[in-house]
């Protein structure tokens, strides 16, 4: 089953990230260059501190991801996953 568009989803706000689940970005050029790329791009739907909640226009899946692993996150800020 597929979710939904989130409503907080704004064009304006995206994100470079691989999606884990449909890897989209798999034979991409750009991507594997680590640039941005036109098509392969994520929903930056919020974030708390470095852990940032992403969801992928093409599959419409929705995951955390901390851009600073190793770095111990505040008590004030709890990853969703």
């Amino acid at each position: 089953m597929r979710l939904p568009i989130d409503p907080q989803a704004d064009i304006a706000r995206r994100a470079w990230v691989a999606c884990p689940t449909c890897d989209d970005a798999r034979h991409c050029a750009p991507c594997a260059e680590r640039r941005n790329c036109r098509e392969h791009w994520r929903y930056l739907i919020s974030n708390k501190g470095p852990v940032v909640h992403l969801q992928c226009p093409r599959c419409t899946h929705m995951w955390s991801v901390n851009t600073r692993p190793g770095v111990a996150l505040r008590d004030d800020v709890t990853p969703d996953h």
